[in-house]
């Protein structure tokens, strides 16, 4: 008989050497598995901490493991950061949660021989890469006489501390109730040694000032009118630019009238609750025109969509902002303080663990990893992070948004380590003088160092 099983007939007696055993065995289990689960905390602080360039600015950086649910490493965390264009995660966020497959794009009501329309904010409207023509094909082919209104949005064109000298550029449009082929102008070489300008419209207003004298070729917006000047110079063959034009409800009729072609009134009646909604472009295309490029423009407009569908139907950033950190977002760690749709304000400010906890939450309602993947700048691939990030011999191993202003850059987003741990991070940098290509290089540095040890 067994030796252990003989000591173990005897009630007094215990087989001490196959517990002692026994117990060493699960230890080892137990290590194993924490050595492989586990990253250790130390590891990822040297890097970070160890790091000149982390140094001589001021630096936050979260780093989280979704499986265990613990943080594996903080780095002024709970400190409130810039986040730049890092803000169209929270944009993204209320979008999944208020809107649905499609963009709410046009309201109406047909009353007698009339049709009455107002703008939900819908930035995809006769967009250049998205090209919605749902709303224009209703308008178009309508018997009825068009009737315009403006009145459902009374907020100012651009977002609250947005600085007016970057009017002239193309990241900056402004801010409407029914914005039509982006809001930009786009002026570019005609191939006869001339100008053309898209919308047409604004063919009158491009006009040679002989008083214009920039060091190299350009074309200048008025700040207060849609006036374009360029000087008495050779036109580049490949010479092309972008510039917002001054939006005005009279401007979107005038430009809905000449796109249409037939004549629509501007009428200023409240909407009704009884108006009815079209829907037009799918809502992953719109989402991943903001998030890969970084479009400031669908981003602002966004939210004024959100806000669309909340009672009443008013446009207000401010409304929808409140409306969904009071709904979706009062667990976070900590509140943000949140102005706009894309991160051009610098009154934005998050930590780098609230956004952490903001990333799981967008990860939980994409419902897929597929999803995820086609939303997010892919570090070697797509968007804002195709030329940051080299992939691990073709396979990408980070997905995040990318936040850039002057003196601040961030990302924030997913890694996957070789070992095939899923990782959140966030990661900001404000307030530095070095040139961003310093930070974004030792940003990638840590974060593929994160991704081939661990």
């Amino acid at each position: 008989m067994n030796k252990c099983l003989t000591l173990s007939a005897n009630p007094s007696s215990v087989c001490l050497k196959g517990k002692l055993l026994l117990g060493l065995l699960l230890v080892c289990v137990v290590l194993s598995r924490c050595t492989v689960q586990s990253i250790p905390k130390n590891k990822i602080r040297k890097m970070v901490e160890s790091s000149a360039i982390n140094r001589d600015h001021y630096t936050g950086f979260a780093l989280y493991d979704p499986e265990q649910k613990k943080m594996i490493y903080e780095m002024n965390a709970d400190r409130y950061f810039i986040p730049a264009s890092n803000t169209k995660l929270y944009t993204l966020y209320t979008a999944l949660q208020m809107l649905g497959d499609s963009i709410p794009g046009l309201r109406y009501v047909n009353k007698g021989d009339s049709l009455i329309f107002w703008g939900t904010g819908d930035p995809s409207f006769l967009h250049s890469t998205l090209k919605s023509t749902k709303a224009f094909e209703l308008l178009k082919h309508s018997s009825k006489r068009l009737f315009y209104s403006p009145t459902n949005y009374k907020g100012d064109f651009y977002g609250a501390n947005w600085p007016y000298d970057n009017y002239k550029y193309y990241f900056q449009a402004e801010i409407n109730d029914m914005p039509v082929m982006d809001n930009v102008a786009v002026i570019s070489a005609d191939g006869k040694g001339g100008l053309q300008i898209w919308p047409a419209y604004f063919k009158v207003y491009l006009q040679q000032d002989t008083s214009f004298h920039p060091r190299s070729f350009e074309v200048e917006r008025s700040l207060t009118e849609n006036k374009f000047r360029y000087p008495a110079m050779p036109v580049p063959a490949n010479f092309r630019q972008e510039i917002p034009w001054k939006t005005s409800p009279e401007l979107t009729l005038a430009l809905l009238q000449d796109t249409l072609k037939k004549p629509i009134s501007l009428i200023r009646l409240n909407m009704p609750d009884s108006a009815r909604t079209l829907y037009s472009a799918s809502s992953d295309s719109v989402y991943k025109r903001m998030m890969l490029p970084s479009d400031n423009f669908i981003a602002e407009q966004l939210l004024l969509v959100c806000s669309s569908t909340l009672r009443g139907g008013a446009l207000s950033t401010s409304a929808v902002i409140a409306h969904s950190i009071k709904n979706y977002m009062s667990d976070l760690p900590d509140v943000p303080q949140w102005v706009d749709g894309s991160g051009l304000s610098r009154q934005d400010l998050f930590t780098p663990r609230t956004t952490i906890a903001l990333l799981t939450k967008i990860s939980a309602k994409l419902g897929s990893e597929e999803r995820m993947h086609n939303l997010f700048p892919t570090g070697g691939v797509s968007g804002t992070l195709k030329s940051a990030y080299k992939t691990d011999n073709g396979v990408p191993f980070v997905w995040g948004k990318t936040g850039s202003l002057s003196n601040n850059h961030n990302q924030s987003g997913y890694i996957v380590t070789r070992k095939g741990k899923k990782l959140l991070f966030s990661y900001m940098n404000n307030n530095y003088t070095r040139p961003t290509a310093d930070i974004r290089g030792e940003m990638v540095r840590i974060m593929t160092q994160i991704h081939e040890q661990f």
